[in-house]
């Protein structure tokens, strides 16, 4: 709860402050548990439903942690016309990396194009592909 009530005051005031908050709570931990959600309801004077229903809306967001690493592949149209299709269906069946399907990631012209952590990468065929799986397992 400690770490809940820090992130929260990091935001003290500021204008629009839940998105901000679930952002520093699911880096910190993860994901965003219930008792995060109680004290940010608390802290922004919301209701409990209201926080979880942002939780549960946006795809950044996880109620439960997952330890393994995040691929997020663009598979917006760019990415489809440039061949993202054939690559998703080509990835090995492993359960080491958490691959998960996020539409534009904002270069359009050099896809297809994956996302780990804040580093995209651009101009993915297989082999690239396979090899960032790999970095990640």
């Amino acid at each position: 709860m400690e770490r809940f009530a820090e992130i929260i005051a990091a935001h003290a005031g500021r204008e629009g402050a839940l998105l901000p908050i679930l952002h520093d709570v699911q880096a910190a931990f993860g994901h965003v548990p219930e008792e995060a959600e109680r004290a940010i309801a608390a802290a922004l004077n919301l209701s409990r439903a209201e926080v979880h229903g942002v939780v549960s809306f946006y795809h950044d967001f996880h109620a439960e942690a997952d330890a393994r690493p995040m691929l997020k592949l663009c598979r917006a149209e760019a990415c489809q016309a440039r061949g993202v299709e054939a690559l998703a269906a080509a990835l090995p069946e492993q359960n080491r990396v958490k691959v998960e399907t996020v539409y534009c990631l904002g270069l359009c012209s050099v896809g297809p194009n994956a996302m780990v952590g804040d580093k995209v990468h651009a101009r993915l065929d297989g082999a690239k592909l396979a090899a960032l799986v790999e970095s990640l397992a």
